[in-house]
């Protein structure tokens, strides 16, 4: 390590281990003489302090639209003798081909139904922890192609601040064809320079957004378009005052609620359902109707008891449904159900609650916290499983899983929209991520969650021959550092000036 670079972030960054040991003893005794003094000792023995860890672990599902009948050629591109990470290309649809997913997942599952409910922090399974890997090594790029990646991130142990950083390494000329030469003197370029920059980075589109459901689409906002109606339905059974289940469950309720209300389309409601709790005279109770007023529904939320000895997720939904019938012809009716736990109250099933629902048009959106089963997740929740179940394997992580789920019924953010020259100077100075998209500021993300990035790029069928022959390499790239002590850190990139505020930013 340079010591005059110890402020400054390569781009080989791709995860942050922070680890410190120490072990202290302190202990007093008294002295001992000739004569039999009174004497005592106290001490205090065996003091440990731990240093906890910040992992930032990858996995990533790539496509490249490229055109029909060329799986040979790509999977050459990806075999163990090609420039990119081997993989066993796989066409998906027409034209459409699967490059590389980490991790494989087994074709009775999805990528996206994994890596939204698995706890990918635990030991031994087999993600991006510090290695550098290629995911577009592309040959034969035409006007028309275009390539996606979603990068799912996790956030292990504790709550950290994200930077997506990245580089444009080469933007080749790489000499000129007779057809380029005249497309370029058309647009009245230089064509003087065959070795110089060439015109591919600025003629690829680049779009970057956080994809709430891991689902490699970006989704600007709602299919109707209309008001949205929503029943918040919540687990108040006595596993849920676990830690800070529970207060985390309340905040991140009213962090949907709020953004349904303040930010989503006009004349949207919002209506609580409570299943579980202690006191009431059936398992399940509607304890707000549908309503506009925003401090109706925060207050009603408030009361979220965790006393309950059952948990009747079926009844939950099938009271929050008796609610949702009141939906306007123009609303939009949704449920959205947190639970820690297995159904415990038979009649009725979960599942068969939520066909019946979902067959008067509800969308079911499911949660799971704790103890609850990704089965009974996946039975209740609409379809594809994989963008309508989420799951929070950390308590604290709760509130930013409700806030996923706020964005997906709002739309998506984009992050970045232009072209891959300019894409490519905004990572090199880092762009700062939200861990949490739902409320103003911004937040560290937090773990035992996790979150996708998107990020498309499109040569446009409309760019001519000035591109060519021409060749671009970029790098992209990750980096989290510790959000505890750490309440405004300054990060810098690729060499520009350094004024991290953090001790820890080394260049490797």
């Amino acid at each position: 390590m340079n010591p005059d670079t110890n402020d400054t972030i390569g781009l080989s960054r791709r995860k942050l281990l922070a680890g410190l040991g120490a072990v202290g003893v302190a202990s007093a005794g008294a002295g001992l003489g000739t004569t039999a003094y009174f004497n005592d000792t106290e001490s205090f023995e065996g003091n440990t302090l731990t240093a906890g860890e910040l992992d930032l672990k990858l996995d990533y599902r790539a496509t490249y639209a490229g055109g029909t009948g060329r799986i040979d050629e790509i999977n050459g591109w990806y075999s163990e003798s090609g420039p990119g990470e081997p993989f066993e290309v796989v066409e998906e649809e027409d034209g459409v081909y699967l490059i590389g997913e980490v991790p494989s997942i087994d074709e009775a599952d999805s990528w996206e139904d994994e890596v939204q409910t698995r706890d990918f922090c635990a030991p031994d399974v087999g993600l991006i922890n510090g290695d550098q890997i290629p995911v577009f090594v592309l040959d034969d790029v035409k006007p028309g192609d275009c390539g996606e990646v979603t990068i799912s991130l996790h956030i292990c142990d504790n709550p950290s601040w994200v930077w997506m950083n990245g580089e444009l390494t080469e933007n080749a000329q790489n000499g000129y064809s007779e057809p380029e030469i005249e497309a370029l003197e058309g647009l009245e370029l230089s064509t003087d320079d065959p070795e110089g920059d060439g015109q591919l980075a600025d003629a690829i589109d680049v779009t970057v957004w956080y994809d709430e459901n891991c689902n490699n689409v970006y989704e600007a906002g709602g299919e109707s378009g209309g008001p949205l109606c929503v029943q918040i339905v919540l687990d108040a059974s006595g596993s849920m005052s676990t830690g800070n289940r529970n207060s985390q469950a309340i905040n991140g309720a009213k962090t949907l609620a709020e953004s349904i209300l303040q930010d989503g389309p006009a004349g949207s409601r919002v209506g609580v359902t409570f299943f579980s709790a202690s006191g009431y005279d059936q398992s399940a109770q509607v304890i707000q109707t549908l309503t506009d007023d925003l401090q109706d529904v925060l207050d009603a939320i408030d009361t979220l008891p965790a006393n309950g000895s059952d948990t009747a997720i079926g009844e939950g939904i099938e009271e929050a449904q008796g609610d949702l019938e009141n939906c306007d012809d123009d609303e939009s009716p949704t449920m959205v159900v947190l639970t820690d736990g297995e159904n415990t109250v038979r009649p009725p099933d979960p599942g068969d609650a939520a066909d019946d629902a979902k067959d008067a048009g509800t969308e079911i959106y499911a949660l799971g916290v704790g103890n609850a089963q990704v089965s009974t997740l996946n039975d209740i929740s609409s379809d594809p499983d994989e963008e309508y179940v989420f799951f929070a394997s950390d308590d604290g992580a709760l509130e930013q899983a409700f806030g996923l789920i706020s964005e997906t019924l709002l739309g998506e953010s984009i992050i970045f929209e232009g072209s891959l020259a300019d894409a490519m100077a905004e990572l090199e100075a880092g762009i700062a991520l939200d861990g949490n998209r739902a409320t103003e500021s911004r937040e560290p993300f937090d773990g035992g969650l996790t979150q996708c990035i998107g990020f498309e790029w499109c040569l446009p069928a409309e760019v001519g021959n000035e591109v060519q022959t021409d060749s671009v390499v970029f790098d992209l790239g990750f980096y989290a550092e510790q959000f505890r002590h750490n309440d405004d850190p300054q990060v810098t990139f690729n060499g520009t000036e350094a004024n991290s505020t953090s001790t820890g930013n080394v260049s490797q």
